[in-house]
Formats: C-alpha cells, sequence, structure tokens
C-alpha cells in the first residue's frame, strides 16, 4: 500500500512539473527542429597514435568538416572523453588563429574554440585548422590509465565515443524524479530522442559523473520493489545493476540492507566513501533513509552532489535539504527510430607503460627470475633506478646469483619515443634457510597429563607434526601444548616464506605410569562437619593443613589441596584439589497462584534448589500445574537436604459442574480454600441474572436448591470478590441431576 501511495504522489507531482517545464521544452523543440530542417554537418577525424610520455601531440592527424548549407558555426567542442585526470592532463591551441578564442575548462576536461566576439560565427575551414593545432600533453612521467579518447563535436553536448551517445546536464531545481524523467522523454537531440540517463561503463560513468558541468537525476529506481534497483529509461529499461534486498533483522522480513555489499550484476557506484557501515557514518548508499516526513523511502537514483562523499558517486534519494537535486542529466542514443548523426567524432592515445611486474624470490643463495609486461614497446631492465646502461631486454630477466634481495628497475621503451618514463622497481628476494635451536630433545611426564614442548628457530616460523613426512600439522609456533596418555615422539620444522630446514627434528615425550586424579567439588552443610577423601591408595599424602592421612574431616569451606606421590622409582607427585563449597539456604519470598499454576518464588534462586507443594514430591522447577483446590504449603530444600524453608499458601478453584445426587461425589457446589478468605463473597445467578445464593467463609457451598426446592439442570453464573477492594472475577458452571 505504501508503495502505491508513494506512485501516485509522484505521479500527481509529475502533472505538476509538466506546466512548470513546459516554457522551455517548447524552446528547445523550437531549436531542435530548426536543425533537423537544415542539412547537419559532418564532422570526421583520423588519429589513433602512441604517446610519449611528456611531450605534446597533436590530438588529430586529419580532420574535415563537411556542410552542404552552411560554412561556419559559433563553437566547436573538444573533450577528453575517456581516462581523464585532471591534474596531469591539458588540452591547449597552437600557431596563429586569430579569429578562435581557446578557452580549457580543467574541471570538466574540455577545450572550447570559439570566435573571441560572443555570437559570431567563425568559417569551418578556420576550426579545421585550429583543430590540427589542437594539442595534448601530461606532466607525469607515470600517468594513470593507458589511453585517452578525445571527442571533437559541433555542439557544446558532451560525446562519448565508446557508447557514440550524447549527454547534457540540465539544470533545473526543484523538480522530483518523475518530473525530470518526463522532462528528459521530451527532450530530443537533432532527432535523437532523450531519456534520464543510464550508466553502463567506468568511461560512461566519469564523464557524466565527473566531467559534467552538474549533479542530479539518472533512470534508475527501485520502487517496483524496494532493494531491487533496475534502469527505468532508454533502451537499458527494466535492466537490474544492483539487489540488496535482505531477510534482516528477522526471518521473512525482507528490507533494503545499506550493510551489505549486493549482488551487481552490472555496473554500479554507489556512493560508499565510508570504509564500513556503523551507526554514525555517513556516505554508504544505498541507505533507504526516510523523508522529513517520515513516510517515503529513498527510491531515485541521483548522482551526488560536489563535495560530498566520492566524486561523481550515486546515492539513492527522495528528497533532502543538502542534497536535493538541482536538474538532471539526459542521454540521447541507442533508442529505436534515431536518426545517424556525424556532428561529433573522436581520435585516441596510447600510452607505453608496464601493466604487470611479477617480483620473484628463492630459498639460500642462487639466480631469481622476474617477469613483467607492458602494453606497448620493448622493456628494459636496470640495476639502478637513474642512468646507466640496460642489463636485459624483453619480458623476463634472470639475475645473477644474489644473496640478499635486490631492487631492479624496468620501463617500456617505444621505438619512436624518447625515455622520459619513471622506471618502476621490482624485486629480487633471497630468504634464508632456517635453523632450528630445540630447548630440549626428550622430555618426561609423570602420569598422563599437560605437557609444553618448546623450540626457536632462527628465522620463519615452526611448525609441529605427528609423524616424521607426513601433511598433519598440530600447531605453529615456538611451542606446542599437548595432554598425553602414552609415550609420544612429535616433529618440527621451520619455513621461511616457503624455505624449509628440510628433514624434521623428532622431540620425545616419556610418561610414566600415574593414575589420573580429578578435581573435586564438595557440598558442606551449614555447622556441620565433612570428610574428603583423596581416591587413590597404596600412595603418600600431604595435604594442605598438614596431615598425611587419605581422607581428612573439614568444618568450613575452602579450597584443600593434596599432593598424591606415587612410591619410587617414578615418585611422580600429582596435586589433586577438592573445593568445600557451602550452599546457601533458600528462603521463599512469594508464591504466585493463577488458577491452578502456582509459581515458587525464592529471593536468590540456585540450580542446587529444588521445590514441592505436597513435602514429598520434590522437582527443579520451581511452578506446578494442575495444583488442587484448597490450602497448601510450599516447599524450598537445597538438594543435600542441608537447609529446608516452607509457606502455607491458597489455591481457589472454581468447579465447572456438580451433581446434587446424594451419592457423595460432588453433590456440592464449592470453591475449596474460601473459608480462609474472610471478607470473600460467591453470588450466584440463573442465566436471567436471578439471585440463587450467596457464599461466604460461613457458608461455603451451594446445595442446588432454592427456597428448599431442587433447582433444574442447567448453567449457572458466579460472582466471586476476595474482599471489596479486590477484581471480581466471574464465571459459570453447570448443575447435573
Amino acid at each position: 500500500m505504501k508503495r502505491v501511495l508513494i506512485f501516485k504522489i509522484v505521479l500527481v507531482s509529475i502533472l505538476f512539473s509538466e506546466m512548470a517545464i513546459a516554457n522551455n521544452l517548447i524552446q528547445y523543440k523550437k531549436e531542435d527542429t530548426s536543425n533537423l530542417i537544415n542539412e547537419l554537418p559532418v564532422i570526421k577525424a583520423s588519429g589513433n597514435q602512441i604517446y610519449c610520455l611528456q611531450t605534446n601531440i597533436n590530438i588529430v592527424t586529419a580532420i574535415s568538416i563537411a556542410d552542404t548549407d552552411d560554412s561556419a558555426t559559433e563553437a566547436v567542442y573538444i573533450q577528453i572523453s575517456t581516462g581523464y585526470n585532471q591534474s596531469q592532463d591539458l588540452l591547449f591551441l597552437t600557431g596563429n588563429h586569430p579569429n578562435i578564442n581557446a578557452t580549457w575548462d580543467s574541471s570538466i576536461g574540455k577545450l572550447k574554440l570559439s570566435s573571441p566576439i560572443n555570437g559570431l560565427k567563425t568559417p569551418y575551414t578556420e576550426f579545421v585548422a585550429a583543430i590540427k593545432d589542437v594539442m595534448y600533453t601530461n606532466s607525469s612521467n607515470k600517468p594513470t590509465g593507458l589511453t585517452r579518447t578525445f571527442s571533437i563535436s559541433l555542439d557544446k553536448t558532451n560525446y562519448l565515443p565508446s557508447t557514440q551517445h550524447f549527454y547534457e546536464y540540465v539544470g533545473e531545481a526543484g523538480l522530483n524524479w518523475g518530473a525530470a524523467k518526463l522532462a528528459a522523454e521530451k527532450r530530443a537531440y537533432f532527432g535523437i530522442k532523450g531519456y534520464l540517463a543510464t550508466i553502463l561503463s567506468a568511461d560512461e560513468q566519469q564523464l557524466i559523473g565527473e566531467q559534467l558541468s552538474g549533479a542530479g537525476w539518472l533512470g534508475g529506481s527501485d520502487w517496483r520493489r524496494e532493494g531491487e534497483w533496475r534502469w527505468e529509461t532508454g533502451p537499458e529499461a527494466g535492466v537490474m545493476f544492483y539487489y540488496n534486498l535482505e531477510s534482516t533483522p528477522t526471518l521473512g522480513l525482507y528490507i533494503s540492507n545499506p550493510r551489505s555489499s549486493g549482488y551487481t550484476p552490472n555496473f554500479q557506484f554507489w556512493n560508499r566513501s565510508a570504509k564500513k557501515w556503523y551507526d554514525g557514518i555517513q556516505y554508504f548508499e544505498p541507505n533507504n533513509l526516510p523523508s522529513p516526513d517520515g513516510f517515503f523511502d529513498e527510491d531515485y537514483l541521483h548522482i551526488s552532489a560536489p563535495g560530498v562523499g566520492l566524486k561523481g558517486s550515486w546515492n539513492d534519494l527522495y528528497f533532502d535539504a543538502t542534497l536535493e537535486s538541482k536538474g538532471y542529466i539526459v542521454e540521447y542514443g541507442g533508442m529505436p527510430g534515431d536518426p545517424s548523426i556525424q556532428i561529433a567524432t573522436s581520435t585516441s592515445i596510447t600510452i607505453p607503460q608496464i601493466t604487470q611486474i611479477i617480483p620473484g624470490s628463492r630459498c639460500g643463495n642462487g639466480s631469481v627470475t622476474l617477469e613483467a609486461d607492458s602494453n606497448l614497446g620493448l622493456i628494459h631492465w636496470y640495476n639502478d633506478e637513474i642512468g646507466g646502461a640496460a642489463i636485459a631486454t624483453g619480458k623476463s630477466f634472470t639475475t645473477p646469483d644474489l644473496s640478499k634481495p635486490t631492487t631492479y628497475y624496468i620501463e617500456t621503451v617505444f621505438s619512436t619515443c624518447a625515455k622520459t618514463a619513471s622506471r618502476t622497481p621490482i624485486i629480487a628476494t633471497i630468504y634464508n634457510i632456517p635453523v632450528i635451536i630445540p630447548a630440549i630433545t626428550k622430555y618426561t611426564l609423570c602420569g598422563p597429563g599437560r605437557i609444553t614442548l618448546q623450540a626457536t628457530a632462527n628465522e620463519g616460523t615452526l611448525y609441529w607434526y605427528e609423524d616424521p613426512t607426513g601433511n598433519r600439522l598440530i600447531a605453529v609456533g615456538a611451542s606446542l601444548t599437548r595432554d598425553l596418555t602414552s609415550n609420544t615422539t612429535f616433529y618440527i620444522e621451520a619455513v621461511n616464506n616457503n624455505c624449509t630446514t628440510g628433514a624434521r627434528i623428532p622431540i620425545d615425550v616419556v610418561i610414566y605410569d600415574l593414575p589420573i586424579i580429578e578435581d573435586q567439588e564438595v557440598v558442606i552443610c551449614k555447622d556441620r562437619k565433612v570428610t574428603i577423601d583423596a581416591k587413590l591408595s597404596g600412595m603418600t599424602y600431604l595435604w594442605s593443613t598438614g596431615e598425611t592421612s587419605q581422607t581428612i574431616e573439614v568444618a568450613k569451606p575452602a579450597v584443600y589441596k593434596v599432593d598424591i606421590t606415587r612410591p619410587p622409582p617414578e615418585s611422580c607427585t600429582v596435586t589433586e584439589t577438592i573445593t568445600v563449597i557451602e550452599h546457601s539456604v533458600p528462603e521463599i519470598l512469594t508464591i504466585l497462584v493463577e488458577d491452578t499454576t502456582v509459581t515458587i518464588k525464592v529471593t536468590k534462586p540456585e540450580n542446587y534448589y529444588e521445590y514441592s507443594i505436597d513435602g514429598i514430591n520434590y522437582q527443579s522447577s520451581n511452578v506446578f500445574l494442575n495444583t488442587p483446590s484448597g490450602l497448601q504449603t510450599a516447599f524450598a530444600r537445597e538438594v543435600n537436604l542441608c537447609s529446608l524453608d516452607t509457606r502455607t499458601f491458597i489455591v481457589l478453584i472454581a468447579p465447572k459442574f456438580f451433581t446434587p445426587n446424594d451419592d457423595s461425589y460432588n453433590d456440592v457446589w464449592e470453591i475449596k480454600g474460601l473459608v480462609n478468605y474472610p471478607q470473600a463473597q460467591v453470588i450466584i445467578f440463573d442465566r436471567y441474572g436471578k439471585l440463587i445464593s450467596v457464599l461466604n467463609a460461613l457458608k461455603s457451598t451451594w446445595d442446588g436448591m432454592l427456597n428448599k426446592q431442587p433447582l433444574p439442570a442447567d448453567d449457572y453464573w458466579y460472582s466471586l470478590k476476595i474482599d471489596a477492594s479486590s477484581i471480581e472475577k466471574r464465571g459459570n458452571f453447570s448443575l447435573k441431576r
């Protein structure tokens, strides 16, 4: 019901929003219709090239603009649309072009070429000459990424070569998602249908999220089912891109769970700038927070506002004053029936770089093989980070014999490029073979018990085994602790980064026979004595009290220890601990009676208390069911019969029927135990509310008579009050004849 109501409210908002955007749409469509009447220009470029680090390179090797009915335009836009790094990349215009002004916007990686006079058109021929003189450079000797793509467009709308789609940000504050969706679908770009943008790749994300001029609504939503995010617009409409619907916190209760990493069958870029979720951490989307009215969920996809978490990332949004959408992002392309236009083209560069390094290692002195790979060029190997001649070329290098870790350096060298890249370190590691130093190689143990074996290694980690060659690992580290009952041999080896000592070293444990002892716990009753027993005969004894017999008598709770020594030759001594404890005395606090269920409450419950309501049959539970009516006695005692407490209580049960036929069974109707309540009163009525009888402590039974006349078999009602302030209890019973 909640989702339906939300959807209805969104639809109403869309209708109100249509009027607000109508003028802008009409104006835009007029301009768009004008463009469609004219023949569109066609721009083509070539120049997929190799970029040598820290040089300048023309972005095209050839460029042409053809237009059958126009010879000039106002501006040309060149953007680094893939791989852009604001701190490294730059586009700039060289040469003499007096009729063209170049404006670089580093925030979006876009160079605008236009007339120095605002609104004045410049001939295509001059733009072609200028584009040929546009240069790219990268300031780093270790650039991010391997490629850059340059889009060249005759319109300011952003063009992404990998999708061949166009993108623009429309700034219009206050539109909800539904209104923005409708507005986007009413836009067109030279006949190409518009829709709220969908993002399917990292390239598309960077252009839309980081290089457009604003943040706003995207075409994703989970309004159909919470936690199941789908694209609702464009060619991808209906495609799920993220799922975090989970049964939490109760089995069968499904909610959108921000603590979950979720399932992502397609590209997603949620704002998860927090390393982990816990209360108080912001920016772990989608978090499905309620709106200020506490009603709506966050069901619609939005590019995060600048400065909120990860740059260009996504959040789920309904409404928030600080995150309120200031517009929406429109994508053009991919819809059925879209015309093919060529008002944008692209070129690219590839940057020779090391793409992978695989360090090598070995145990002990010797040579090591190192490996690396690059996207272009030949890999050169060096001893030094700077300078020196190459010692090898190719994707692998085998070092000379080494006795310690050594760092080498690599770079990729393309035939036409100077060596300007910083070299990449790669390490050949030599691990020392460890040496074991056992503290003792033979241990003895008096009787079955626990023993700790110890050893050390000059390097690496010690591993303990049960056999000299098997793989059954039983411990790791400098010591091994085991409970043993027979002679045993253990084996150890040391491993330092997969380098081993070789043959395992044995360590023996010899066990002398000794009966197994068990510590005892003995209960002593208050003000009494108890005898404690070592329970091993034929030994010598030394108690912590100084006594030397097998048994001793003690009068107070305490921890007693006895050293038990086996006769020679073993003469092994073991220590037995006997803890004498005193149990507390049970004290009945109260007795709860609910109909026939009786609960005995004691001041401090203990698991060594047991309970009874007849003094004969005891149980560990303090709850009794089906208790007879009348005066009863509750018992609570310590299980060793050290102590006992009692208390009487009363159970009042109204019989469900009685049979006044003088057979000595159920001849009267009586609430047993009523005599114990002097102020109690029971009023009996027939089904019509007529007063039949009044019972109390003096008259506690009814024989089925009224005015000495037997009443017929029927159902009768009663009301019971223990005293004037008690709650009235009502019920009914049957008279059977």
